[in-house]
């Protein structure tokens, strides 16, 4: 249908649409970019020919966006009155005005007609959801509460898959791409379960839990991680690696902030510095066995891959080396009578404590064809990755602050930042969340073409930031399991029925 298309542009833009809103358009990536490709270029032509309604515009602009095509965006001014206000005429088109708020969050930097236009359509949106079909109702929720572009693309293809049955015209071009959806879905949640069987297995035998039972049993939580980062099934030993990689550093995290001291972490810390076990006797014994799993896991993973994959091993020991000592520093604020030290120090040590560089090794070693490339990427820190970490510190951080209850293990981001601008800490959620907004900008500047690295490298390095949200936009889902019952329901239980 894509190849041999010959309607007009709306039919082949909703056509690509549906493939990604339905989660099958990896099957179709060549297919995919040709199309849009040739739209792009004969772009100027089509926009002069054409009075595109609203939908259509905002639907061409997402996908072009998404797939790194800078449309401009100064094609909405035509939707502008001439007080420079968009018109409220508009309202009326409720897909229209719906398409276009999604279309907004792939703005990049100096786009003040996006920010505009994000500002009208959620004030909108938020009082036409109660005159619409119920099934549009909820998909408008969905959307206000976490974008496409912002939405981890499993649970995404879930929603749309539910809103798109819900149509009250079906034809059999819909009811096939709708069975499709869901045999794909099916599919891949059966090899999930398969690749969870292994983890699980895996993870009971390190005899973590049983003996170091301060540590978080999340394996399950940080495979919403991993498949949520890296979702195609050819990925599968990437994203196990992952998992493994997540779930360790949980562990390690709750070593050095609930249940180590002071001392025995300063051992700890420098045992895993060398390469020998030359220094382990100086930590006590439930450091001596977490030690040696440590370098058990790290020796079955590089057993996992190919021999010429041995590098990346060792970078990989290397940055579980780097957190360690980060958070060794972040210890020490803990102990040092309520005294934060200011942001922008807090952030040295949280881009690090984000734990993207340790996690990135994981996904690096399970794919043959990335190497010293990929790795020196992500350790110069373009803005890509750097939007990604603040995501992963800070918004952790939010969410664990939202907890008045929890133990004060001072100090967080949102700490050093009321300490840095004298600010109360409604003020410093504001201003975090305007500095993590500039961060999207950041990410999608780096998402357009062209691009020096690797499709899927980029995707994932987003789809990371996309995870700091899902997780963390509420309640911290990783810490607190019972939240993540649903999201587990749904990706790797539930079935959906043909």
């Amino acid at each position: 249908m894509l190849i041999e298309s010959t309607k007009e542009l709306s039919y082949n833009v909703e056509l690509i649409n549906l493939l990604c809103r339905l989660g099958v358009s990896y099957h179709f990536e060549i297919e995919i970019d040709n199309q849009l490709n040739n739209i792009f270029n004969n772009l100027p032509k089509l926009l002069e020919n054409n009075d595109y309604d609203l939908c259509t515009l905002a639907t061409l602009f997402r996908v072009l966006r998404q797939h790194g095509y800078k449309m401009n965006s100064d094609v909405f001014k035509k939707f502008k009155g001439k007080d420079g206000k968009f018109k409220r005429n508009i309202i009326n088109d409720v897909k229209g005005v719906l398409s276009l708020y999604e279309a907004c969050f792939l703005a990049v930097h100096d786009e003040d007609i996006l920010d505009e236009a994000l500002c009208f359509t959620k004030k909108h949106l938020e009082t036409l959801d109660e005159n619409s079909s119920p099934h549009l109702q909820k998909h408008i929720r969905n959307a206000l509460i976490l974008p496409y572009h912002h939405n981890m693309e499993r649970l995404d293809t879930l929603h749309y898959i539910s809103f798109y049955e819900a149509d009250e015209s079906p034809n059999e071009t819909l009811l096939k791409f709708l069975k499709f959806a869901k045999l794909d879905f099916n599919r891949l949640q059966l090899l999930y379960k398969k690749e969870l069987a292994l983890l699980s297995t895996w993870w009971k035998n390190t005899k973590i839990v049983e003996s170091l039972p301060y540590g978080r049993d999340r394996v399950v939580e940080a495979f919403i991680w991993a498949a949520g980062s890296i979702f195609e099934p050819q990925y599968s030993l990437s994203r196990m690696i992952l998992c493994k990689h997540v779930q360790l550093e949980s562990v390690v995290d709750d070593t050095y902030d609930t249940y180590g001291t002071m001392d025995e972490l300063k051992c700890f810390t420098a045992a895993l510095e060398r390469i020998t076990t030359d220094g382990i006797d100086e930590v006590p014994e439930y450091l001596k066995f977490f030690h040696s799993c440590i370098s058990r896991i790290f020796d079955e993973t590089e057993n996992d891959v190919t021999e010429r994959s041995a590098y990346k091993a060792s970078h990989s020991r290397e940055m579980l080396k780097e957190l360690t000592r980060a958070y060794l520093v972040e210890r020490g604020w803990q102990n040092d009578d309520g005294e934060a030290p200011s942001f922008d120090e807090y952030m040295k040590i949280g881009r690090v404590t984000s734990t993207f560089d340790f996690v990135t090794s994981a996904v690096i070693q399970g794919i043959e064809n990335m190497g010293i490339k990929e790795i020196l990427w992500v350790r110069n820190n373009p803005p890509m990755v750097e939007a990604t970490k603040f995501f992963s510190r800070l918004m952790n951080d939010i969410a664990a602050r939202k907890d008045e209850t929890k133990r004060e293990d001072f100090p967080k981001g949102l700490d050093c930042y009321m300490k840095q601008y004298g600010v109360s800490r409604p003020e410093a959620i504001e201003a975090i969340f305007k500095i993590l907004e500039n961060k999207w900008k950041d990410m999608n500047e780096d998402l357009l073409k062209p691009t020096t690295m690797p499709k899927i490298l980029l995707k994932y390095t987003f789809n990371f930031a996309r995870m700091s949200m899902v997780f963390y936009i509420g309640t911290d889902l990783f810490t607190y399991e019972s939240s993540s019952k649903e999201i587990i329901t749904s990706l790797f239980i539930n079935q959906l029925p043909i």
